[in-house]
Parts: C-alpha cells; structure tokens; sequence
C-alpha cells in the first residue's frame, strides 16, 4: 500500500476531467470549479508537478464496498447509451431530481471516488494531509443518485480508512446542505462521528439539531444569514471541543462553497475566511487530514475558496493582490448567471473575501449548548 513519505508536506489529487465534463448548460453544476482551484494554484506557484497527482479510476470493487452493483451497472448503461431506461429512472433516480444523464455519468464519479479513497490509503499509515477537491458528493446513496451526487465518495473514504485499521474517524461537513448521505451510512457507528454545519430548512431537509444518529452524529442547522462570526462561535465553542473529546486518528473535512454569500442555492453569509479557519484547526487536532471539495455554484467564489484551502494546508501567504497569472484564470471564466454578467472587481484581483462579521445570535448559542450538554456521555 502507497504511504506519503516521512515528512512529506500536503499532496493535491486532481484529475482534467472536471474541466470538460458538465452536468448540461443549464444544470447550476454547468461551471468550471475543480480546475479553476488547480489552475489557480498553479498560477500561484503553489502546485508544483511533485505534490499534485492524478486521480485514479476507481474499480468495481471498490465502489461496490458501499453502492449496489445493479446501481453501478446502471450508471454504467447510462454514460454508455447516453440514456437512461424508465426502470432504471424509477428504481435509481439517474435522469430524475436534478441528477441528469452527461457524458461522464459514470467516469466522472468514480475518478472522485477514486481520488479520495486514493487519499485514505496514503494517508492511512504514516499520515499526511491530502486535498482533494473533486470529492465531497455527500448525498449519494447506495442505490440511488441524489442531490447531484451518484457515488458517495466521503463514505468510500471513510470506509476505506476502517478497512485499513482506523478506529475512531471524524468527519466534518460545512456545505450549506446537510450531509445526509454520510451520516446515514454510519448512523449508530461510533468509529465514525459526524458533523454538520448546514442551512436549516434547506434540501436535503434533514439535520435536526435533535438528530444524533444513534449517538454518532451532530447536527448545526444554521438560520439564513449566517456569518463568520457566527461560524466561529460554533467551531470554537461546539466543534472543536466535540472533536477534542474523541481524539481522532483522521478527519475528513467536506468543505462545500456553497456556505459563501455569493452561492445562488442557499441563503448563507460566510466569507471564505470561515472554510480556511476550519481547515487551519484540523489541521492541529489529527496526524491526518483529508479536504474535500463538496457544493458550491459560483465558479469564482468556488475556485477563490478552494484555492485558499491548498494555501491554507501549506502554509502560504495569501497576497492582498493576486499576480496577473491568477487573475487571468478569474477573468476567463464564464458564469450564466445574473451575478455573472457583471462581477465586481475583487473576483478577479482577489483571492481572500472581506470579513463578513455580524451578530451572534441566541439561536447560534442554543445550538452550541445543546451539542456540548451531551458530548461527555457521547
């Protein structure tokens, strides 16, 4: 089994598939948004050829540890036939619920989730820290697509990392949509602890603040509106002495865009300063750490975030201005959306938002005390 070697600084697993693959023109997922983040790096000179690697295909085997082999048959016959059967849209969900036929259906979703159970194993033994922005399809469940998400690649992570001898594994998920996939498919396994800051009352609906899956799980929705301040309150008051209690031999981060203020799918006010604030704390709470990329329908906002995790991991100063090369990447994008027919300024110049700072309210406060009132007998 590969391992990063001792001392080894923080890897990038990417793939060029991302760059021409699109879920239609018209799907919110019709925007460049992994490879802006990679373009931008390497426009930084943050992602030399030796940290960055290509995302593998991932087999049958391997998808099958957790999604149903008719499920994966199906999506195969679908990227084949550029198709999908009234049967297999009934019983699977392909080309239904905002989960449409593209070209990649089956490709594109198993090179994520091969990216990410590739982290696991490199991280697995000596640990490390992998950022993989292709991943974070949190919604996908076993047998069926959901929430623009076939396969589930932070569960076949996880259950890779299980498979390789971890025993107590936290998983973090900050995206504006609860993690419903992820925390379902550990629900009442205590190796893994979910966490999910998401909107309330969003899709997929699910999240309570009551919901502790069995014990394994706990939930933040969050009202609209949610600011950094209110996203630090809750880290630092609810998160990270959740995390402490468990002392965990690895986290996943599920570090979704679509949190930021900018994103036209939910109603959250976070800069981007929030998601790097989360990183830079896990970072010092386990010897390993994988990121996930996740949600997000602004290609500048998105690519501007993730771009700030790697810098983020790495240690790397974040210039007030970006050097030309960056923003020649920002100014070449295309986003069809009324916010993109005029895009303010700091877009293209900038890599870091203003501060988005606010209020904390009662509601941010009940939450935080009702996680911690049981997190010693947890």
């Amino acid at each position: 089994m590969a391992t990063l070697p001792a001392g080894a600084g923080p890897l990038y697993i990417g793939s060029e598939i991302y760059r021409r693959s699109t879920y239609g023109p018209s799907h919110p997922l019709a925007i460049p948004r992994v490879s802006t983040c990679t373009d931008l790096c390497r426009a930084m000179g943050w992602l030399p050829d030796r940290v960055f690697l290509d995302s593998p295909l991932a087999g049958d085997a391997e998808i099958t540890r957790f999604h149903d082999p008719e499920y994966l048959d199906a999506l195969k016959r679908a990227e084949r036939d550029q198709a999908v059967s009234p049967a297999d849209r009934a019983r699977f969900r392909i080309g239904a619920d905002g989960n449409p036929v593209y070209p990649e259906i089956y490709r594109r979703p198993a090179i994520s989730a091969g990216g990410v159970m590739l982290a696991a194993r490199l991280t697995a033994r000596g640990g490390g820290i992998v950022h993989c922005p292709g991943g974070g399809t949190h919604h996908g469940r076993p047998a069926r697509a959901s929430g623009f998400c076939y396969l589930n690649d932070p569960v076949l992570g996880l259950l890779t990392w299980l498979d390789l001898g971890l025993e107590r594994l936290v998983y973090v998920d900050i995206d504006a949509h609860h993690g419903d996939g992820v925390q379902d498919a550990f629900h009442d396994d205590r190796r893994v602890f979910t966490i999910s800051l998401h909107e309330a009352g969003r899709w997929p609906f699910t999240g309570a603040a009551e919901d502790r899956a069995g014990g394994a799980a706990r939930n933040f929705p969050v009202p609209r509106g949610f600011c950094d301040t209110e996203f630090r309150f809750l880290l630092e008051h609810a998160v990270l002495p959740l995390i402490d209690a468990r002392r965990p031999q690895a986290i996943m981060l599920q570090c979704g865009a679509d949190a930021l203020e900018e994103d036209p799918l939910a109603r959250l006010s976070l800069s981007n300063n929030a998601h790097w604030s989360a990183v830079a704390a896990l970072v010092r709470r386990a010897p390993r750490l994988i990121v996930l990329g996740g949600g997000g329908y602004n290609p500048y906002a998105v690519g501007r975030c993730w771009a700030g995790v790697w810098a983020t991991v790495n240690g790397f100063a974040v210039p007030g201005r970006l050097p030309e090369a960056a923003e020649a990447v920002l100014r070449g994008l295309r986003y069809n959306r009324a916010a993109g027919r005029s895009p303010p300024s700091h877009w293209f110049t900038t890599l870091r938002d203003a501060p988005r700072e606010g209020p904390v309210r009662d509601e941010i406060k009940r939450l935080a005390e009702q996680a911690l009132k049981e997190t010693a007998s947890a």
